[in-house]
C-alpha cells in the first residue's frame, strides 16, 4: 500500500528547503489550468523515459498529484516498481490542495515566470513600450534589438531588425553587437519573463550601454498594431578573445554576488553517489558545442531555457545544480539566476578541453524495456491484411499525429486509456507505435494490463520514421482520436493566430504573479 501525503506535508518540506518532487501526472493542458507553484508537469506517457534523469536519486521524497483521475496512483505504483523508495500519493488531488488553503497557479513554467515578475518588482528593470521601440528603430541607427528566445521561436515571429541571442549568451555576445557604449540595447522575448531576466543580466554584469526590455515582448508589439517579421535568421557573431575575457570577469562577479559555489569536476562527479542529495548536472552551452564534447554525465540544458523552465528540467525542489561551461559566462550567468531562485548551485572551475570526453546528444538513462513483440513496417502491412480487425495505436504527441501518421491509425493518450479500452478491445491485434520505441513499449505494457487475454500486441519498430523510410504512405489530420487532445497547452504567446484578447489576458495574469507569490509564501526567492 503506497502512503499518502497532504498539503501540510508538502508545504513543510518546501518551507524547510528539504528535497521534494511534487509531480503532476496530468497532461499539460489540465496542469496549466490549475496546479501548485512547484508542481512539475510529469505526464504518465513519459514517466519511465524521464524518471531516472529528472529524479536521479531513488530515495528522493516524491509526491504524485492529479485531480482524482487515478493517475497519481498509477504513477506512484510505476515509480515504486522502478526502485523509488519514498513515493507518496497526494490525497484528494488538486481540490484537496485548494481546500487546505493552498494557492493554485495557471499556465506553465510558473516558478520561473513569477520569479521574473519578482525581479522586475524589486529591481525596477527598465523597459520601453512597443511604440517607443518602433520610433527608435525608425529614427535612430544606434539601436540593437536582441531576441533571447530559442532560435525556432525567434524564426516564427520577431521584432524587425531583431537578432537571435538566446538568454545565456547575452553577456558573452552583446558586447560584439554593441561595442559602442552609447548604443542602445533592447531585449525582447514573446512576453515578459525572458526579456526581464535578459535585460537584468546585462545590467547586473555591468555593460555600459543603455539597456531596456521591450515591454511585453512580441505580444506587446502585436497589441500595438505593429508588424512582426517572419522567418528571420539573424544570429550573433563570433566572440573575440578580449570580449570573452571581459565577459568571463563580469559573469563571475555576478555569480559570486549571488552566492554561487565553485567546485572541481572530480568533486562534482563524486556528488552523484551521495545518497542524501539530488544533484543535477547541466551544460548551458549551445547544442553544437555540447555535441562536439561535454563533461561525462552532463545534460544539455541551454541556460536561458533552464532559467525559464526550471521545474521541468529539475523537478526536485531543494536539489543541487552543477553547471559546466568551459568558457565561463553561460554557466555563471545561469547559475546567478538559479541561486536567486533558491537553488544550491555550483559551477565547475578548472576543467579543461581534455575533460570533454563525451560526444553527441544527451542519452537519458532508462529502466529496462518491457518485452513486447516487434513488427517491421513491411510485416505490419502484411499483418493487417491477414488480420483485417487489427488496429494501429499511435501514442505520439497529438501535434505529431496530426502532421503525419500511418493510414487508419488511431491516436490515444496513455493517461486516457480507460476511455479508449472498450474500442481497442474489439481488435484482434493492436500494433503500438510512438515517436520513441521505448515510450511505445511502456505504453504497450500499460495497455496489455487493460485488454482481454485474446488481444495480441505488437510494436511497430522504428515508429513513423521507419514507416516513412520503407516508402509507406502517410495520412494527415485528426482522423481518429480516441482521447481528447490535452497533451499540449496552447500558449497565448505562440504562433501567429493568437487573438488580442488572449494576449492581453496573459499579460494581466503575469502582472498578478507577484501577489500570488506573496499569498503562497513558499518560494524563498531573492534578488541581488
Amino acid at each position: 500500500m503506497i502512503p499518502q501525503a497532504d498539503y501540510f506535508y508538502v508545504r513543510d518540506r518546501l518551507l524547510r528547503r528539504e528535497e521534494i518532487a511534487l509531480l503532476d501526472i496530468r497532461e499539460e493542458a489540465p496542469h496549466a489550468e490549475s496546479h501548485p507553484l512547484f508542481a512539475a508537469q510529469f505526464p504518465l506517457t513519459r514517466l519511465e523515459a524521464d524518471a531516472f534523469s529528472k529524479v536521479p536519486n531513488r530515495q528522493t521524497a516524491i509526491v504524485t498529484l492529479d485531480d482524482g483521475e487515478g493517475l497519481a496512483e498509477t504513477a506512484a505504483r510505476r515509480l515504486s516498481e522502478m526502485g523509488y523508495t519514498s513515493v507518496r500519493i497526494f490525497a484528494g488531488g488538486i481540490q484537496a490542495w485548494s481546500a487546505a488553503g493552498g494557492e493554485l497557479f495557471r499556465d506553465v513554467n510558473v516558478p520561473s515566470k513569477s520569479f521574473g515578475e519578482f525581479v522586475e518588482a524589486h529591481r525596477h528593470t527598465p523597459s520601453l513600450s512597443a511604440e517607443e521601440v518602433q520610433t527608435l528603430l525608425e529614427t535612430d541607427d544606434d539601436v540593437v534589438v536582441v531576441d533571447v528566445r530559442r532560435f525556432d521561436e525567434y524564426q516564427t515571429m520577431s521584432i524587425p531588425q531583431g537578432i537571435s541571442v538566446p538568454g545565456a549568451e547575452l553577456v558573452l555576445r552583446v558586447p560584439e553587437l554593441a561595442p559602442n557604449p552609447s548604443t542602445r540595447v533592447i531585449v525582447n522575448c514573446a512576453g515578459r519573463t525572458r526579456s526581464i531576466i535578459g535585460t537584468q543580466s546585462l545590467i547586473n554584469a555591468g555593460l555600459p550601454n543603455p539597456i531596456s526590455a521591450l515591454r511585453n515582448g512580441t505580444i506587446g508589439w502585436t497589441l500595438a498594431g505593429q508588424t512582426l517579421d517572419r522567418g528571420a535568421s539573424r544570429q550573433y557573431p563570433q566572440t573575440s578573445a578580449e570580449t570573452l575575457r571581459i565577459a568571463n570577469e563580469r559573469s563571475r562577479q555576478v555569480a559570486d554576488r549571488a552566492g554561487v559555489r565553485r567546485c572541481s569536476l572530480s568533486e562534482a562527479l563524486a556528488w552523484r553517489s551521495d545518497p542524501n542529495r539530488t544533484t543535477y548536472f547541466f551544460d548551458p552551452r549551445t547544442a553544437q558545442e555540447y555535441e562536439q564534447g561535454h563533461y561525462p554525465g552532463f545534460q544539455w540544458a541551454p541556460g536561458g531555457q533552464l532559467v525559464q523552465e526550471t521545474e521541468m528540467m529539475a523537478p526536485v525542489r531543494g536539489a543541487r545544480i552543477v553547471l559546466a561551461d568551459p568558457l565561463g559566462p553561460r554557466a555563471n550567468m545561469t547559475a546567478s539566476w538559479l541561486a536567486q531562485m533558491d537553488w544550491e548551485v555550483a559551477v565547475i572551475d578548472g576543467g579543461s578541453q581534455q575533460d570533454l570526453t563525451e560526444r553527441g546528444p544527451w542519452q537519458a538513462p532508462r529502466p529496462p524495456l518491457p518485452a513486447v513483440k516487434k513488427i517491421s513496417p513491411a510485416d505490419c502491412d502484411r499483418y493487417r491484411t491477414d488480420f483485417p480487425d487489427s488496429l494501429i495505436v499511435d501514442f505520439s504527441t497529438h501535434a505529431h499525429y496530426v502532421r503525419a501518421h500511418v493510414p487508419g491509425a488511431c491516436w490515444v493518450l496513455r493517461s486516457q486509456l480507460d476511455r479508449a479500452v472498450s474500442e481497442l478491445s474489439m481488435a484482434r491485434c493492436l500494433i503500438v507505435m510512438a515517436a520513441d520505441d521505448g515510450i511505445a513499449a511502456f505504453c504497450a505494457q500499460e495497455l496489455q494490463g487493460l485488454l482481454p487475454a485474446n488481444v495480441e500486441l505488437r510494436l511497430l519498430q522504428g515508429g513513423l520514421a521507419a514507416w516513412r523510410a520503407a516508402g509507406k504512405p502517410i495520412e494527415e489530420g485528426a482522423t481518429r482520436l480516441l482521447a481528447p487532445p490535452i497533451d499540449r497547452y496552447r500558449r497565448p504567446y505562440e504562433g501567429t493566430a493568437v487573438t488580442p484578447e488572449a494576449m492581453q489576458a496573459y499579460l494581466d495574469w503575469e502582472f498578478g504573479l507577484v501577489e500570488q507569490l506573496r499569498r503562497d509564501g513558499s518560494h524563498h526567492f531573492r534578488v541581488i
